[in-house]
């Protein structure tokens, strides 16, 4: 077993606190955001301000984010990137910073090992 097993379990609750906020965020069903295929634009989107959030919020590196979505690196850094993009629009930002807020102040996840 490898040292630090626990932390992809952890990795993968974080990954899912972000998509079920942005979820609720975005008014679409948190199962279309986790499915393996694109969706429409809306879902996408979403998807890649959750990928976004569990990397800054979570501190999630985008190797990390990427596995956790069922992704790649290289799509949670585009991810990312369109998100960046996007916070140039001040609501969009002030909108985001309000998500990203509530997913720093949850408490870490508990680990059936780690709840002795």
């Amino acid at each position: 077993m490898m040292c630090g097993q626990r932390y992809p379990e952890r990795d993968l609750a974080r990954a899912r606190l972000a998509r079920e906020a942005v979820a609720f965020a975005f008014n679409v069903p948190a199962e279309e955001i986790a499915a393996p295929t694109r969706r429409s634009s809306r879902v996408a989107f979403a998807r890649q301000v959750a990928m976004y959030l569990a990397h800054v919020a979570f501190e999630l590196n985008l190797a990390r984010v990427g596995q956790a979505f069922g992704r790649d690196r290289s799509t949670a850094s585009y991810a990312c990137q369109i998100v960046e993009d996007r916070r140039d629009d001040p609501a969009f930002d002030a909108w985001l910073d309000g998500l990203e807020d509530c997913l720093r102040t949850a408490p870490d996840p508990m680990i059936p090992d780690t709840m002795q």
